[in-house]
């Protein structure tokens, strides 16, 4: 079996799964439907090195640490490309499949994104084997999934003929834009499978339709591969390249336009998880259908879903809700309106409410840190640094700040002045002086952060020295 370069596609604004995703930490990093991330799940699909070669994993800047560190820890040696603008799915496809077709002409790139669920990963790769002739034949090969039900949700593909020479390979006659329920019905009958929005086929082929039909979005695309540079371990695709690629999706650029599409069929529990109801629908159940995951409880309540990161969330004679609790916000609806979550999060962003995009745990390279409180001129805050990392050296305007060592021991720099903190030690730095904090231990180092000034806001740092080459 010819290997396959996989390219996952890791964006998005995290909006359908709000409170838990925001577009800082969208639902791709969040472990929703197993022990694993949604990215990682999906990488560790496509590691068998005997089937597949090293992923091309398409993120943006903001996010290029998390997807590092979230990779290292399943051992992926993936290419983590960084888009300098948001262009949709075509210009970012357009450049990764570049990248595949520069490190082996004659590759085979699948195309995933990093937030859908496959509950059968045997079948998933059956049907990939399934595929792979008609790909490497020259065709665009989509997986259509077998539908369990009649919905508006998905878009559905209508096989055409059996192609020659590729067993379970039907060109595709149509694609038909998420119907009404009563067309889905129909569609259904006609034997339509849902277009699962991943496929197969040869980076040169997609290259050369995405060229014909699509030119405003290949040249700008194919020439930010080729101006990429290194940046420590991630790289940049060309900014100025990339900024001139149109703005659409690879399925209205191509799929829907090239003759030389084709679809297998699949049934291996695939779900693209976009609303809390999905995930409802593929969660472990309780003998009154409700899914109860964290510190939760129902009584008298039947077929909900109960999510809590922290506090203990009871539910009591409700029926069909969706309870979602973080650190900072709540959500609660039914199941049957939970796609109206995102057009929540677009009101509470357009007030300017900030937890409609970010949460209160900041992921960084060096960590995380955690606001547990604020004020007009203070702000609290529980600081995690991972094992041998540090923050940048630095100094503030117009804040000083008091660390308190609860786990683990600190490297503290301040001035001129360098000491190691143990647990229950504390330090003042003054505004204005420049200081660093950094872990020496083989043990997360965790310390709380009072913060006091005029000004608090997170751009109040000047950067002396930093690992991570931030501004």
């Amino acid at each position: 079996m010819t290997k396959v370069i996989p390219i996952i596609l890791c964006g998005g604004t995290g909006s359908r799964l709000w409170p838990a995703s925001r577009e800082s930490y969208p639902k791709q990093f969040l472990p929703l439907a197993g022990d694993r991330t949604m990215l990682q799940a999906t990488a560790l699909r496509v590691a068998d090195p005997a089937r597949f070669d090293a992923p091309i994993v398409v993120t943006n800047a903001e996010h290029r640490f998390i997807v590092a560190e979230q990779l290292a820890q399943i051992g992926s040696r993936a290419t983590i490309a960084l888009e300098p603008a948001r262009r949709d799915s075509g210009a970012a496809l357009g450049a990764a499949v570049r990248l595949a077709a520069l490190r082996d002409p004659e590759a085979a790139v699948l195309a995933l994104a990093s937030d859908h669920v496959v509950l059968d990963e045997p079948g998933f790769l059956e049907a990939l084997a399934r595929g792979l002739p008609a790909a490497e034949a020259g065709r665009i090969v989509a997986f259509g999934i077998e539908p369990t039900e009649p919905t508006s949700k998905y878009g559905y593909i209508r096989p055409g003929a059996p192609l020659e020479g590729a067993f379970g390979v039907s060109a595709v006659a149509a694609f038909v834009e998420k119907p009404a329920r009563e067309v889905a019905e129909r569609l259904i009958a006609e034997g339509c499978l849902w277009n699962s929005g991943n496929f197969l086929t040869r980076a040169q082929t997609l290259l050369d339709e995405l060229e014909r039909l699509a030119p405003g979005i290949a040249g700008p695309a194919v020439a930010a591969a080729d101006g990429a540079r290194q940046d420590l371990d991630f790289l940049r695709l060309d900014p100025d390249s990339f900024a001139l690629a149109e703005a659409k999706s690879i399925d209205f650029a191509v799929m829907e336009k090239t003759p030389l599409m084709a679809v297998t069929p699949g049934a291996f529990g695939w779900s693209d998880v976009g609303s809390w109801s999905a995930l409802w629908e593929i969660a472990s159940r309780d003998a009154d259908g409700n899914a109860l995951i964290g510190p939760t409880a129902a009584i008298g309540s039947t077929n909900c879903y109960v999510r809590s990161d922290k506090h203990l969330t009871a539910v009591v004679g409700v029926d069909d809700v969706v309870v979602v609790a973080t650190q900072d916000a709540v959500l609660v609806t039914t199941r049957e309106r939970t796609d109206e979550v995102k057009a929540m999060v677009a009101a509470l962003t357009a007030r300017g409410e900030p937890t409609a995009t970010s949460a209160s745990l900041v992921h960084r390279p060096w960590g995380s840190y955690q606001i547990l409180d604020d004020g007009a001129r203070f702000q609290v805050k529980r600081i995690t640094v991972k094992p041998k990392r540090r923050l940048s050296l630095q100094s503030h305007v117009h804040r000083a700040e008091h660390w308190i060592v609860v786990r683990g021991t600190a490297k503290v720099t301040i001035g001129d002045e360098t000491r190691l903190l143990r647990e229950n030690e504390s330090v003042y730095v003054p505004l204005g002086v420049t200081h660093r904090l950094e872990n020496p231990g083989v043990i997360p180092l965790e310390l709380i952060e009072v913060q006091s000034g005029s000004y608090l806001g997170e751009d109040d740092i000047i950067r002396v020295d930093d690992d991570y080459r931030r501004g």
